[in-house]
């Protein structure tokens, strides 16, 4: 079996608000805690699916520092430190080593579309600013950029530099990436499986907030040998997958309603320009998860 650094399923956790639109620590606890409780076996914090482009720094450091003291030490804790300012990157990467992170998710810089040569520029700068583990994320979909297998391959004697959240749907470059040396972590939940045939330890998942115990014995059943039940697994979960990441108002608005049908969370409110899931929604997302049996 590879080896999983951070764990084998990671859940990009939503950061819950309360009605006025502050962050809500202890929703904040009580979802780390739902994870960890089913299936998960590390969080990531403050990444998309916890509308890191809407929350402070501050926030970011308090809602690491609820979880880090509600599950650290049950789970791997990995904090989203990647934007578009690189100076930013660096006083966030700083602020989670202080807090005690297990890592650092590190996304390719977005809108900006720097060259190659500013990635990795980018990405050095935030890499020796500590000396905690860095997972690159590279999702071009978001961040218009791609990370070029040369740029991989210049980072391979960074010595925290050990894992990558592959979401860019290139399946096939997983296996290159293994082969550099790096760890792969399926970003897209229903692609996990095929991330999985071409080398990849886990998942970070967004469907994991409802589905973490059966993520995880997907994962577990494909590395033991038993691809049938992988797949049958999988196909259990393609509701979910659907209702959750196959909607136009995806990600932290799918995932915060899921939550609320499960009890785990009082609300599903999200930030601007994000808009909460509507009746009609909810009822959509009830029903795709009804069909996977997680309700």
């Amino acid at each position: 079996m590879t080896s999983a650094p951070f764990g084998t399923v990671l859940t990009a956790m939503v950061t819950p608000f309360h009605e006025d639109g502050s962050v809500d620590l202890d929703g904040v606890q009580k979802v780390a805690k739902h994870l960890v409780d089913n299936g998960n076996d590390g969080i990531v914090v403050s990444g998309t699916t916890g509308e890191s482009p809407t929350t402070t720094g501050a926030e970011d450091g308090e809602t690491l520092a609820a979880v880090k003291d509600a599950v650290g030490d049950r789970a791997k804790i990995v904090a989203g430190v990647g934007t578009n300012d690189t100076r930013h990157s660096v006083e966030l990467a700083r602020q989670a080593e202080k807090v005690g992170a297990d890592g650092l998710l590190l996304v390719t810089p977005y809108y900006n579309k720097p060259s190659q040569p500013g990635v990795l520029q980018h990405f050095r700068q935030v890499v020796e600013a500590t000396s905690v583990p860095v997972m690159l994320y590279d999702v071009p979909g978001r961040t218009g950029t791609k990370i070029a297998l040369e740029t991989y391959r210049a980072m391979t004697d960074w010595e925290t530099v050990t894992t990558v959240k592959e979401a860019t749907g290139d399946l096939a470059r997983t296996a290159q990436l293994v082969d550099l040396g790096y760890t792969v972590y399926s970003g897209d939940d229903v692609n996990t499986l095929g991330y999985l045939a071409y080398g990849a330890t886990g998942v970070v998942s967004v469907v994991g907030h409802v589905a973490g115990v059966q993520l995880h014995a997907m994962i577990d059943a494909f590395l033991a040998g038993d691809h049938a039940e992988a797949l049958r697994i999988h196909t259990s979960l393609v509701p979910a997958f659907e209702a959750i990441m196959g909607v136009p108002n995806y990600g932290a608005t799918t995932a915060k309603a899921a939550l609320e049908l499960l009890g785990v969370l009082p609300n599903r409110i999200v930030r601007s320009p994000l808009l909460q899931l509507d009746d009609t929604e909810v009822a959509d997302l009830r029903a795709g998860l009804a069909a996977a049996g997680l309700l």
